[in-house]
């Protein structure tokens, strides 16, 4: 059955590859945007009926008129996929403060205000799904605004989770390992990963709007790693952390090449 599906930050990377994936079954896409040009143009590509329209998640009166919209074009809402996420590199007390406002605004902030917008609009069998990341899991040095971002998206994720238990209402995390957008430009993965595609996180998406889950990892095998890791006392963290090569993964990152990206996010 099609579904009316409204995604946040969509007109590029996983949001956009979410909405391919989706399209390609059937579903009605909105995309949101802080940039309405692209939004309307990725829309305008969609195999599927769909929109583009204007949003600033850290807006609740934009936030509004984007589910509005979406519903005056599409029809009533069914999914709401919080996906719009930034990102800045560098320990706190230098870089890594230089957008921390805007960081904690967009990952925690606007997911609270689209949850929040979303339930009273959502049907029973309604779904909410929130892109957090892997950084919800762990807590690498100079990553902690963002990853402290993703804890947040996690802690909210499962206590709405908790509060709308029979109301009809699913609420998905899902946690992505490094993926090949912009927002990850300049990094790589930990030692024993690898990239991934923005498709693959898309196309889990789409499979739990059709089999929901709590929470879907991707790749899968991410998750028991995840999960181990945090099990573990902080010494045990501390030497799983230099096993995998986490300690350095942003530490040692050449700030050139993310100031195009961090520039125009901030």
């Amino acid at each position: 059955m099609a579904k009316v599906v409204a995604i946040t930050g969509a007109a590029r990377g996983i949001g956009l590859a979410t909405a391919q994936a989706l399209a390609e079954r059937g579903h009605r896409v909105a995309i949101g945007d802080l940039d309405p040009a692209e939004a309307s143009a990725a829309a305008d590509a969609l195999p599927a009926e769909a929109a583009g329209f204007e949003l600033d998640v850290t807006d609740e009166d934009s936030f509004a008129r984007f589910l509005d919209a979406t519903e005056e074009r599409l029809g009533p809402l069914d999914v709401l996929v919080n996906n719009a996420g930034i990102m800045f590199v560098g320990p706190l007390d230098g870089s890594g403060y230089r957008g921390a406002s805007k960081v904690l605004d967009v990952n925690a902030k606007g997911v609270v205000i689209g949850i929040h917008l979303a339930i009273p609009r959502l049907r029973d069998g309604g779904h909410i799904v929130n892109v957090v990341s892997s950084s919800a899991w762990i807590a690498p040095p100079a990553l902690s605004v963002y990853s402290a971002s993703k804890h947040a998206a996690r802690g909210l994720t499962d206590a709405v989770r908790a509060e709308l238990r029979g109301a009809g209402i699913r609420v998905t995390a899902v946690y992505p390992g490094v993926v090949q957008t912009d927002l990850a430009v300049g990094t790589g993965a930990s030692r024993g990963a690898r990239m991934i595609e923005p498709r693959e996180v898309g196309e889990a998406i789409a499979a739990a709007l059709e089999r929901p889950r709590d929470e879907v990892f991707v790749p899968r095998s991410l998750g028991p790693v995840l999960r181990l890791y945090q099990a573990l006392p902080p010494r045990g963290r501390r030497v799983f952390g230099r096993a995998i090569g986490l300690d350095a993964l942003y530490t040692s990152v050449d700030p050139e090449t993310r100031r195009a990206y961090e520039d125009r996010i901030g």
